[in-house]
């Protein structure tokens, strides 16, 4: 995830948009996942740091030594 960009956000929001549009024979499953991650897009930088906060601060070292230090 990089720095905030109200662009961004506004580009991917339109993606789902035009993927739902030009697939009308999607599942409806598909078109729940797709139109529920429409929503979830954020529209502020206060909220998109808080999402990557909550994602990357519950983050564990997958191996056995822990994250490598550098000193």
């Amino acid at each position: 995830m990089g720095p905030y960009s109200e662009k961004k956000q506004i580009e991917r929001a339109g993606s789902i948009q035009r993927l739902l549009d030009s697939n009308p024979q999607m599942d409806d499953y598909m078109k729940s996942i797709w139109q529920k991650h429409a929503m979830n897009i954020a529209f502020t930088e206060e909220e998109y740091n808080r999402r990557v906060k909550s994602i990357y601060s519950n983050l564990q070292p997958r191996h056995k030594g822990g994250w490598a230090t550098y000193e």
